[in-house]
C-alpha cells in the first residue's frame, strides 16, 4: 500500500504538468475567422437534413447530415367542451391546437429558449423564402427605433406561417410532418382559459443584421381577456400587443447589444364561449427536413427558391383550404 501511496505521489506533478500543457493547446468556443466560414448559410442548410424521406426531425436527434436547423413557425387556437376535469380539458384544447392549421401533433414538445443561431435558418425566410418577402412587396405594419437610432421595419408575419404550412402539411393533407413521436425542441408559450373569453397568441421573429456574428430572435407570448366591449377597444388592445412584441425584441437586443434589421409580428385569437376549454399556442420548433423536401439538385437550391418554386420543382398539390399569406 506504502508503494501505491508512493508512486502516486510521484505521478501527481506529471499529470498537472500534462493537464497544464493540455489547457495551453484549447481552443474553446468560436474561432472568429473558421467558424464564419464553416457556418455559411448554405453550409448550415446542407447540414441540417435528417434521415428520414417524408418526415421532418427534432433538431439534435441521431442521424442528421450536420450541424443546421430549420426554425418554422406557428399560431393557432383550439377548444374543447368543458365536459371533463380541468386537467384534460387542458391537454385536448392544447392538442387541438397542435393538430389545427400548420400540423405539428404526435410530437414530445420540449421547450427551448427562443434563439435562432449561427447554425440555424429560418423556413420561409432564409430558404424557401414567402413570395411577399422574395419580390419585395410584404409592407411593414410600423417601424421601431433602435437604440442607436435606427428604424427597423416591423412587418407582419402571415408570410412565414404560410411557408410553415407549407413545409408540414395540414392534419387533412399532411407533406412533411415531423415524425411521429420525436423529441422536438420548440420555442413555445401557450395559454389556457375557460370560457366565456378570448384566447390569444402571438409571436415575433427579429432578424439579425450580421447572422454570422448573432442569433435572430423569437418572441412568443399567449393570453386572454380581450376587450369585448367594442370592437374599437379589441383592436386596440391588439395593436398594443404588436408593438409591445417588437418593443420586447428591441429590449433584449439591447441587454446583448445586439442589432437587429427587421422584425416579424402577427397573433391569432380565438373566442372561447361559455362551457368550453381554449387554448391559444405559438411556437416554433427547430427541426432537421426530411430528405424528399430538398428538391432535386440539392439543398443549396432552397437559398435561391421561392416557397411557391420549392412548391412546383417537388409537384406539390395545392393545401385545401390554405389562407395563403393573407
Amino acid at each position: 500500500m506504502r508503494r501505491i501511496c508512493f508512486i502516486l505521489v510521484l505521478l501527481f506533478p506529471v499529470c498537472i504538468f500534462a493537464a497544464e500543457k493540455s489547457l495551453e493547446n484549447f481552443s474553446p468556443g468560436i474561432t472568429p475567422g473558421k467558424d464564419k466560414k464553416a457556418l455559411t448559410l448554405k453550409k448550415v442548410v446542407n447540414g441540417a437534413v435528417g434521415p428520414f424521406d417524408i418526415y421532418c426531425d427534432g433538431y439534435g436527434n441521431p442521424g442528421s447530415m450536420g450541424l443546421g436547423y430549420v426554425s418554422v413557425l406557428k399560431l393557432e387556437t383550439g377548444k374543447v367542451k368543458k365536459d371533463m376535469d380541468h386537467v384534460l380539458e387542458g391537454i385536448v384544447s392544447y392538442d387541438r391546437a397542435e393538430t389545427r392549421g400548420t400540423y405539428v401533433g404526435q410530437i414530445n414538445m420540449i421547450t427551448a429558449s427562443s434563439f435562432n443561431g449561427l447554425n440555424g435558418a429560418v423556413w420561409g425566410y432564409h430558404i424557401a423564402k414567402a413570395d411577399s418577402i422574395a419580390d419585395g412587396s410584404l409592407k411593414p405594419l410600423f417601424k421601431k427605433k433602435r437604440r442607436d437610432g435606427v428604424e427597423i421595419p416591423v412587418y407582419p408575419v402571415a408570410p412565414l406561417l404560410d411557408a410553415g404550412q407549407r413545409l408540414f402539411g395540414t392534419s387533412e393533407a399532411r407533406r412533411f410532418p415531423i415524425l411521429p413521436g420525436a423529441h422536438v425542441k420548440c420555442a413555445v408559450k401557450s395559454n389556457t382559459s375557460q370560457g366565456p373569453t378570448s384566447v390569444w397568441c402571438a409571436i415575433a421573429l427579429a432578424i439579425a443584421e450580421d447572422r454570422q456574428e448573432v442569433s435572430n430572435l423569437f418572441i412568443e407570448d399567449a393570453g386572454d381577456s380581450i376587450p369585448i366591449e367594442s370592437e374599437e377597444a379589441r383592436k386596440a388592445y391588439l395593436t398594443r400587443l404588436l408593438h409591445n412584441m417588437a418593443e420586447s425584441v428591441i429590449r433584449c437586443g439591447d441587454d446583448s447589444n445586439v442589432k437587429y434589421k427587421a422584425i416579424f409580428v402577427g397573433y391569432k385569437t380565438e373566442w372561447i364561449p361559455e362551457g368550453y376549454v381554449g387554448c391559444a399556442l405559438t411556437c416554433a420548433p427547430y427541426v432537421v427536413l426530411a430528405k424528399h423536401a430538398v428538391p432535386k439538385g440539392g439543398t443549396g437550391r432552397l437559398l435561391d427558391m421561392t416557397i411557391s418554386e420549392w412548391e412546383k420543382a417537388l409537384g406539390l398539390p395545392p393545401l385545401p383550404g390554405s389562407q395563403g399569406e393573407k
